[in-house]
C-alpha cells in the first residue's frame, strides 16, 4: 500500500504530496501524522531550505475525511478533543515551520484543506481550482479559522456563514484568499520555481524574517485567536449537531456521494 504523504527532494527543495488520489486526498488521521512528520524531516534536514505541499491526482484535497468520521464517530467533546488538536496542529504546521512553505493547487480545496492552504507562506493555484469552507452545511464547525486573517472579516463571514465552496482561483486571488493563479498544469512548476527562488535568500535571514512576520500576527492575536477556535470547535462537535448526525448516517447507509447531494439539496 503507498503511504498516504509522500515526500521527495528537489535539489533544496522539499515536495510534501498528499497521496490518497482515490479518495480526493481526503485527509484522514494516518495521513495528518504523516503529513506533521514530513514537515519535521523537513524543518530537520539542513538541505532543505523551502518546502512545496501539493497533491497528486485530481486535486489538492477535498478536506477532512468524513466518510472515516462516519465509519468511527468521535464521541463527546474528550474523544473530539485529540481529533481536532491533531486536524489543528496539522494544518498549522505550514505556518510555523521555520522554513517557507509554498502550497500548489489544482482542482479542489475545500474546509480543511482550504485551511492547510491558507496556512502555507504562498498558495499558487491552477485556473481550474477551486475553494472554500462549506462546514456549516453539514453541520460541523471550522477547525482552523484563518480565513477572516486573510480575506476579512466581511468576506470571510460570508464564505463561512454561507458555507460557500465553489471560489474560484481567480476570485481567491482578488480576496487575498492565495497569492497567484497560474495555468492549468503548471501549479506544481510555478511552485517549485518560487520555492527555488526562496531557497536562495540566506537561511537565517528567511526563518527570522518569517518569525517576524508571524509574530506581529501573534501580536495582534492571531494565535490566541486561532486557539479559541479550536476550542469552540470543539464543543460544537463535542456536542453534536442534529445536521452533522444525519449527513454522518447518510454517509454510514448510502455512502459520501448520497450525504453530499442530501447536503446540497438542503441549500
Amino acid at each position: 500500500m503507498n503511504d498516504s504523504v509522500l515526500y521527495a527532494m528537489d535539489g533544496p527543495v522539499a515536495v510534501i504530496t498528499l497521496n490518497r488520489p482515490e479518495r480526493l486526498n481526503a485527509m484522514d488521521q494516518a495521513m495528518l501524522e504523516q503529513l506533521t512528520a514530513a514537515a519535521d524531516r523537513a524543518e530537520q534536514d539542513d538541505q532543505i531550505r523551502a518546502v512545496v505541499l501539493t497533491g497528486a491526482g485530481n486535486g489538492f484535497s477535498s478536506g477532512f475525511d468524513l466518510k472515516a468520521q462516519a465509519l468511527a464517530t468521535p464521541n463527546g467533546i474528550d474523544e473530539w478533543r485529540p481529533v481536532l488538536r491533531r486536524d489543528f496542529d496539522a494544518c498549522m504546521k505550514f505556518w510555523h515551520l521555520g522554513k517557507p512553505t509554498v502550497a500548489a493547487v489544482h482542482g479542489p480545496a475545500l474546509a480543511g484543506a482550504c485551511e492547510l492552504a491558507m496556512a502555507c507562506d504562498i498558495t499558487i493555484a491552477a485556473e481550474g481550482a477551486i475553494f472554500g469552507e462549506p462546514e456549516l452545511r453539514f453541520g460541523a464547525g471550522i477547525v482552523v479559522m484563518l480565513l477572516p486573517w486573510l480575506v476579512g472579516v466581511k468576506r470571510a463571514k460570508e464564505i463561512i456563514l454561507l458555507g460557500l465552496d465553489r471560489i474560484d482561483a481567480r476570485e481567491a486571488a482578488q480576496i487575498g484568499l492565495i497569492n497567484r493563479v497560474v495555468p492549468e498544469g503548471t501549479h506544481l512548476k510555478a511552485a517549485l520555481s518560487v520555492a527555488q527562488q526562496l531557497a536562495r535568500v540566506d537561511r537565517p535571514l528567511m526563518a527570522e524574517t518569517k518569525r517576524a512576520i508571524n509574530r506581529a500576527y501573534a501580536i495582534m492575536g492571531l494565535d490566541e485567536a486561532l486557539e479559541e477556535g479550536l476550542e469552540i470547535d470543539t464543543v460544537i462537535e463535542g456536542q453534536g449537531m442534529p445536521t452533522k448526525a444525519r449527513f454522518l448516517e447518510i454517509t454510514r447507509e448510502k455512502g459520501l456521494r448520497a450525504a453530499l447531494d442530501w447536503r446540497d439539496r438542503k441549500r
